[in-house]
């Protein structure tokens, strides 16, 4: 057990605005992986580990980003919820020198406050080089607390906080606004870069994302690029490893490694050099500053739907992993934007899939690129189809801080590159391959635990009652049903299933086609249920999962009908609804020179239905008087009830309306 006999303060919080270096720091002092990112919004929850600073032990706490301490989104009012429940905690306020003026009001709270502090500068070289000035003790002589670099390496850093722990104990309260004169902080002058101007221009950029997105496909998934030639090699790794497993003399130890090891675990490996190709561009994405131009670039769309640019972040990040993006929601700006992202995040094809949406698209192409292209454009058609129809309501303004235009550096890449790898390696040994052992056993043994052929095992006499859901489609088969019903553990145990019962999809392009659609549009796995459950509620998790299987299972009844020769009977369906006659008098006819007013769009719910006083009367202020007599004066608010000859309901019409109604005799 470590001693704690030298400890000056139990717990150092990392507060600072977004992007500011909090999570590096955090990394450094801590030696955690915390997530960290070149955009706005990466950490979303408190995240605390214990850390030795030269003696002294502690906990550092790393928390959200803030910009003030009225925040506006959930993950700002986390934070402020966690200092104040935290007043003894040392604050280690972490800026960005090209940001300390706007950082200058949060200082001045928690001074005010009389917390004890420390203010670590960061990117310290980007800001020289852009020319802008600072002398530390002058800073700390004016903010009157201490200040701390954090490119001095992380000896110096260490050494000069733990300097910083012991020698303020105690804070006084500072009853002033902090100001910094110009011979302590000279920034450089904000300019709007021409990089900036152009991908933000709605043309250059629209068409540089476009290019961007179409290249970084045709790379993971074109035959004889990167990605295809990667996937080949390792299934050439496999095949080889199953033939030589194919010499074990034991039968059941012989099918135990080359039908439920080697088949089922490669089926899903042979895909993680695109899954891994696919995570490098991402990080490419997010560290390179382009992130955020894009969701600059993409607000105005996503405004149409409800949201606005910074639903991007979340949205990529479903790409990826549709767990991973639902924690990042906390980043939006209010519950129900929020609850429309999570609901939409489903649909998004996430890496996951990969490996499934390959297998099918292969099944029956030699050059699955097209069809895997427009496998990921409709999911991010529906997703966005999805927005629109939750929580119907107009979109929050953005505000966001752009994200400095870097280049990523090497190693930082190559270590993202190998978190990923290890959450899939851990992923693959624990999950993965107990999935696959438990389906080799299942379907290897009968109910008396003799060793039979798949068609009369336990697994086959289970999932016998679930083939019917597929039978619509063309694959009234039990493997299927539990393929697909195995994507809720894992999406990758989907391809594997396959792999290892059927050595790929044995249905026709028809069948793959309309699978491909009940891939789109089913659940996610159970993690991405369980994380969207924790920030809307397992009921609505629950009903969303449900309605999603449901919708996943009718439209691709609808298309596997359709392909067999369904569109003959639905193509004339327009024809008719245009020929068709329609009622003559099925509306209120009104003059031209008046408002328009439409009963079944007033939400006609209870007996009496007030209109507006503007269009009660006629526009033309000549005509203001006429029409009016006695108690049918519009001049008090009062209209005259007439009867609703269907439903019986009163409804209160304008004067114009009654006027016509007199001359009709009615």
């Amino acid at each position: 057990m470590r001693s704690r006999a030298h400890s000056v303060t139990d717990e150092v919080v990392l507060v600072g605005n977004p992007n500011a270096g909090k999570s590096t720091l955090f990394n450094v002092l801590t030696g955690g992986h915390a997530a960290v990112g070149n955009w706005h919004g990466v950490t979303v929850s408190v995240l605390s580990k214990e850390a030795t600073i030269g003696k002294t032990l502690v906990r550092v706490c790393d928390l959200p980003g803030v910009y003030s301490f009225d925040g506006l989104t959930l993950e700002e009012q986390n934070a402020v919820a966690f200092l104040r429940s935290h007043s003894d905690a040392f604050v280690l306020f972490v800026c960005e020198c090209s940001a300390l003026l706007r950082c200058l009001p949060l200082i001045g709270r928690l001074r005010k406050e009389g917390r004890r502090m420390a203010l670590v500068l960061t990117k310290e070289r980007r800001f020289l080089r852009a020319g802008g000035r600072y002398n530390r003790v002058a800073i700390a002589e004016a903010l009157g607390v201490q200040v701390l670099s954090a490119d001095g390496g992380r000896r110096t850093f260490g050494a000069e906080l733990e300097r910083a722990l012991h020698l303020l104990p105690q804070q006084e309260t500072l009853d002033r606004e902090p100001v910094l004169p110009k011979e302590a902080y000279d920034p450089p002058a904000a300019v709007w870069t021409r990089a900036d101007r152009l991908f933000c221009h709605p043309v250059f950029g629209a068409v540089f994302f476009l290019s961007l997105i179409a290249a970084v496909f045709y790379l993971v998934f074109a035959p004889g690029c990167a990605g295809d030639l990667l996937r080949t090699g390792a299934e050439a790794l496999f095949s080889r490893l199953s033939r030589l497993a194919g010499g074990i003399a034991s039968p059941v130890i012989r099918s135990l490694v080359a039908d439920g090891i080697v088949a089922g675990v490669g089926g899903v490996v042979c895909f993680l050099p695109q899954i891994l190709l696919l995570f490098f561009f991402l990080i490419l994405l997010e560290e390179s500053g382009l992130m955020s131009r894009l969701a600059a670039l993409t607000d105005g769309m996503f405004s149409r739907v409800g949201l606005n640019g910074r639903a991007v972040f979340s949205l990529l990040m479903g790409f990826g992993c549709t767990a991973a993006a639902a924690l990042t929601t906390q980043g939006l700006e209010d519950e129900k934007t929020r609850r429309k992202v999570l609901f939409s995040l489903p649909f998004l094809p996430c890496s996951a899939k990969l490996p499934v949406t390959l297998m099918l698209f292969s099944s029956f192409l030699k050059n699955p690129f097209p069809a895997v292209l427009i496998f990921y454009f409709a999911g991010a058609l529906v997703c966005l189809f999805v927005a629109s129809f939750v929580e119907r309501r107009p979109a929050a303004p953005l505000v966001l801080e752009l994200a400095p235009l870097q280049i990523p550096h090497p190693v930082f890449v190559f270590k993202s590159l190998l978190f990923q790898l290890k959450q899939f390696i851990i992923k693959l040994a624990t999950v993965i391959f107990a999935f696959f052992l438990a389906s080799w056993m299942l379907s290897s043994f009968d109910f008396s635990l003799r060793f039979c052929a798949a068609e009369e095992s336990i697994l086959a006499t289970i999932c016998g009652g679930l083939k019917i859901l597929f039978v619509p489609i063309g694959c009234g088969d039990w493997r299927v049903a539990y393929a697909a019903f195995s994507g809720l553990i894992a999406k990758e145990n989907i391809a594997g299933t396959f792999a290892l019962f059927c050595g790929g999809f044995p249905f026709e392009a028809e069948s793959a086609i309309a699978f491909s659609v009940f891939l789109l549009l089913c659940p996610p796995c159970v993690s991405a249920i369980t994380a969207i459950a924790r920030a809307i509620g397992a009921g609505r998790a629950l009903l969303a999962a449900l309605v999603g299987m449901a919708a996943a299972l009718a439209a691709s009844y609808s298309v596997y009908f359709l392909m067999q020769g369904g569109a003959w009977l639905v193509f004339p369906l327009p024809l008719i609804a245009l020929l068709a006659p329609r009622n003559r008098h099925g509306r209120i006819r009104r003059n031209r020179t008046h408002l328009p007013f439409r009963l079944h769009r007033q939400g006609l719910r209870t007996g009496v239905v007030l209109f507006p006083h503007s269009a009660a009367g006629p526009r033309d202020p000549r005509e203001r008087g006429k029409g009016r007599t006695g108690s049918a004066s519009q001049k008090g608010g009062r209209r005259k009830i007439l009867p609703h000859v269907c439903t019986g309901i009163s409804f209160r019409f304008p004067h114009f309306v009654r006027g016509r109604q007199r001359r009709r005799g009615g």
